[in-house]
């Protein structure tokens, strides 16, 4: 394909996506339509991953921008896999390869439907946490100008990646390596602050680079890999902000420090010198499980915040779930009952598992209501989940940075 050939196709690809973008509602505003009209998606994307199915799991299969099939997968509404466990990019191996996707470039439907609920207006100066690819900072660049843009990225190697795409493709945003937690006080304050990763909590740095009256738009998450999809609060004061779920289900990779840490090496050694208490219980794993219940699955993870999960199969028996505290050294294991139903062994100074319980049970006494129903109350002492016609807490997310 030459060079002529090449942006041709970009054009008509963009085009297509746009209106595909337009028809499922993500797309909503004439200057964002411009900007995806405006932004070749392939600069981003000089080569990714896609699944494949392995004969134990899930391959990754690099994808080369120059090959002819490359564009039209590029202009899907999908996300694409750019690196694995932190380090293995497309370019290091012709072979599919198996991993823990690190990196990705964001399907442009959830991208252009954050960037429509930002709300800019055109002097809106916004920091975007986790640069990625840079097609959602070159899409900003568009709409903005580079000057009113500032991405942090917590991989250099990432940024460096993105930083070559964004100069190649002619945006010069402010561009910073670092912990996007932290923000980037240099350039504070903010009207905008979009996170592309998803966080545990609301973090401080945040809060104090967004001027009052600012927003700050981000996907919650946690240690049970349970989202909340999208937030979006305006900032009040010092410290403080209130806002809302928006009742999406959308997620993104943790930002690393928010990420769950590894279980100890020690792990089945406490678990098997532990004493626990054992008893019925009337819910099971299911609580946890966002296909399940997007809602249920989020609150069950704000009732146990420091919390994982994993399974284990004992000998021959069933696969058993563990609820596990590490830092208060405290689990639960759900065993399945031949008649359906579960028990549960707990063990250590909390019940985790009767913490889920109860915060299933108040759920269900307020009608199961959806997470859209739900606000997020921000203080310097404390970051709280209400219902919105309430006063009463609902739950807290963990303290920290």
């Amino acid at each position: 394909m030459s060079a002529g050939d090449s942006f041709v196709q970009s054009i008509e690809q963009r085009r297509r996506l746009v209106e595909t973008l337009v028809h499922a509602g993500d797309l909503r505003t004439q200057p964002w339509r411009l900007a995806v009209e405006a932004v070749p998606r392939e600069a981003f994307l000089p080569s990714f991953f896609r699944p494949v199915d392995g004969p134990e799991g899930t391959l990754w299969e690099p994808v080369v921008a120059a090959e002819q099939e490359s564009l039209a997968l590029i202009y899907q509404d999908e996300t694409w896999v750019t690196q694995l466990d932190r380090a293995i990019t497309p370019e290091r191996t012709q072979l599919p390869v198996a991993g823990v996707p690190t990196s990705s470039s964001t399907m442009p439907g959830l991208v252009v439907r954050m960037l429509e609920e930002l709300q800019v207006d055109d002097t809106a100066k916004v920091l975007e946490i986790g640069t990625g690819t840079g097609y959602s900072t070159a899409l900003l660049s568009e709409r903005l100008g580079g000057d009113l843009v500032t991405s942090v990225e917590y991989d250099s190697v990432v940024a460096a990646r993105a930083a070559n795409a964004l100069r190649a493709a002619g945006y010069a945003p402010d561009l910073v390596v670092g912990d996007g937690l932290d923000g980037c006080a240099a350039s504070a304050p903010y009207d905008r602050v979009i996170a592309t990763c998803s966080v545990r909590r609301i973090p401080v740095a945040w809060l104090e680079q967004t001027r009052p009256g600012g927003s700050i738009l981000t996907t919650m998450t946690g240690w049970l890999d349970a989202s909340a999809g999208l937030v979006r609060l305006e900032v009040t004061g010092k410290g403080r902000a209130e806002g809302r779920f928006l009742g999406t289900t959308d997620s993104f990779m943790p930002a690393r420090p928010h990420d769950r840490p590894p279980l100890s090496d020690d792990l089945f050694d406490w678990l098997s010198e532990s004493a626990p208490e054992e008893r019925a219980t009337p819910i099971g794993p299911e609580v946890l499980d966002q296909v399940v219940n997007w809602t249920c699955a989020y609150l069950a993870q704000l009732a146990v915040p420091d919390a994982q999960v994993i399974g284990i199969s004992e000998g021959d028996g069933p696969m058993v779930n563990y609820l596990i505290d590490e830092g208060r050294r405290a689990f639960s294991a759900l065993i399945p009952q031949a008649d359906g139903c579960w028990r549960v062994r707990t063990a250590g100074p909390v019940d985790l598992w009767g913490q889920v319980e109860a915060m299933h049970a108040r759920w269900q006494a307020a009608g199961e209501p959806s997470l859209d129903l739900f606000r997020l109350d921000v203080t310097p002492t404390a970051q709280t989940v209400r219902l919105m016609d309430s006063n009463q807490p609902f739950g807290s997310l963990p303290l920290g940075t």
